[in-house]
């Protein structure tokens, strides 16, 4: 350990390579190949990815694409001071995106017009109401078929399907007995019922679909996909975990620039004294020392990395920070194991993906890689690029991506629009703001960096992740390579 800390003192990913082995991987398949790794001490993953929490990053729809394919998002905290509630909307339609069994299904009453069916339908947008009455006792089920040319009057007892004809289980289901229940009897929708008659929640077979044909997706018990929050530390924080976790956030991630500080430690105690023992992710630490002082305080993960995103100014700003790999590697030594890692920032490529992995990251958090993808929030604009070879001019669709310590995101988070300039510059922005190409889904780049890291575990000669990671610490000197100014040139240079 004493070596590999002298060896990567002051270098990053574009300082290594790491030597090939002998492979034992017949196929570079993800789905043959185990990804797995751990989040936080209660959230594990099929794949070692997490979308960073900045407001140019990571909101719900980001969110839903990162933990169907094996990952987990982070929906940022970037809304303004004291507006809790929109991000407790983008948690909550990501907990609605996907179900086993519904447990809190929309309701409506059997005595509701069918133009506030609508409505509610398509506020919600579901397709399917579960008709009660005032003691939530099913009486029917009302689809958007069922309102189909049937006009805006009239009540939902006039079209809905009633109880008797339905198809019901009452008590609990599991997912292979209920899809044989609605094969059976060729249904699309089942109600669960309590034994009293009164609603339980609601089986659908798009759910059962959608499960099986996304088997690597990251789900809650109740087959609803994770995702996390981030919150401050100070302000409306403790109020903004609370209505967080009411909307059953599944990690509660405390992020602030920088971690080892004491206004860290007064959140992190009033967090736990208020909320037990929630799964909590805390951050950012680049030290050994740093990530000491988080697991003395009972975090169930920590974040690395101090100035290395590409939309951070910290270390331009106050030459503060510790080259990503150094960081890593330190964290991941005072740490040794007891809770997980996740690398935030300077992955520019897939290799340093890997190479996060490998020198002590159990996930990787992504931010500049996602930029400027389809799921990204924020408007696409136009803007004017001069060709050099014609010096023709022609419009490229471009998306915003900044960092989180950015004056704009700042002035946006905090609410400050109308304060003086003085008091603006004042702030002490360590971030920038920048113009990104807008780019396809998500999705193809997650999947290749997926395949990517299949093939590195090949090279390893190992079999998983967790072999990889494994085999890399018993013998680290087996694989490290020290590279020159020309090596790194032949290696990244094209």
């Amino acid at each position: 350990m004493t070596d590999l800390l002298d060896l990567v003192r002051g270098a990053t990913f574009d300082d290594f390579l790491f030597s090939p082995q002998h492979s034992v991987v017949e196929r570079r398949d993800p789905a043959l190949i185990d990804l797995t790794a751990r989040f936080s001490r209660g959230v594990t993953l099929k794949r070692p990815i997490v979308s960073a929490n900045m407001d140019t990053v990571t909101r719900s729809g980001m969110a839903i694409a990162v933990a169907e394919e094996g990952g987990i998002g982070i929906i940022d905290r970037g809304f303004r001071s004291g507006e809790i509630d929109p991000q407790v909307r983008e948690v909550q339609i990501v907990k609605r995106k996907q179900h086993g069994v519904i447990s809190d299904p929309y309701t409506i009453a059997p005595d509701a017009t069918l133009a506030e069916a609508e409505q509610r339908m398509r506020a919600t947008g579901v397709g399917t109401l579960v008709v009660v009455d005032p003691a939530r006792h099913v009486e029917g089920l009302l689809t958007a078929r069922d309102l189909r040319f049937a006009g805006q009057s009239g009540t939902v007892a006039s079209r809905m399907t009633p109880r008797e004809r339905l198809v019901v289980h009452t008590g609990e289901l599991d997912p292979a007995k209920a899809e044989e229940l609605m094969r059976t009897h060729k249904i699309k929708k089942l109600p669960l019922l309590h034994a009293d008659g009164t609603l339980r929640g609601l089986v659908t077979a798009k759910d059962l679909i959608v499960q099986r044909q996304l088997p690597f997706a990251t789900r809650d018990g109740q087959g609803r996909l994770r995702v996390g929050a981030a919150i401050g530390a100070k302000g409306d924080y403790l109020e903004r975990a609370a209505e967080l976790l009411r909307a059953e956030a599944d990690v509660i991630v405390i992020d602030i620039a920088h971690g080892h500080s004491v206004v860290m430690a007064r959140a992190i105690e009033a967090c736990r004294k208020r909320f037990g023992d929630v799964p909590l992710v805390a951050g950012n630490v680049a030290t050994a020392q740093g990530a000491r002082f988080l697991l003395e305080r009972g975090v169930d993960g920590i974040k690395v990395g101090i100035g290395p995103g590409g939309g951070c100014t910290t270390r331009l700003n106050t030459n503060y920070g510790v080259p990503q790999v150094q960081a890593l590697v330190e964290c991941r030594a005072a740490a040794d194991g007891r809770v997980p890692l996740i690398a935030d920032g300077g992955v520019r490529r897939h290799g340093a993906f890997v190479q996060a992995l490998t020198f002590g990251g159990d996930t990787v958090m992504l931010g500049g890689m996602l930029a400027g993808t389809l799921e990204t929030p924020g408007e696409t604009v136009q803007k004017p690029v001069v060709l050099p070879e014609s010096n023709k001019t022609v419009h490229v669709p471009f998306k915003v991506f900044r960092g989180m310590a950015s004056l704009e995101a700042i002035v946006d988070r905090l609410d400050v629009e109308d304060a003086e300039a003085a008091d603006v510059e004042a702030l002490g922005a360590e971030g920038m703001e920048v113009s990104v190409p807008a780019r396809g889904s998500v999705r193809p780049l997650l999947r290749d960096l997926i395949k990517h890291l299949c093939s590195a575990i090949s090279y390893s000669g190992a079999k998983s992740l967790a072999e990889m990671q494994e085999l890399f610490w018993k013998n680290p000197e087996r694989y490290v390579i020290k590279l020159t100014a020309s090596g790194r040139r032949e290696s990244f240079d094209r």
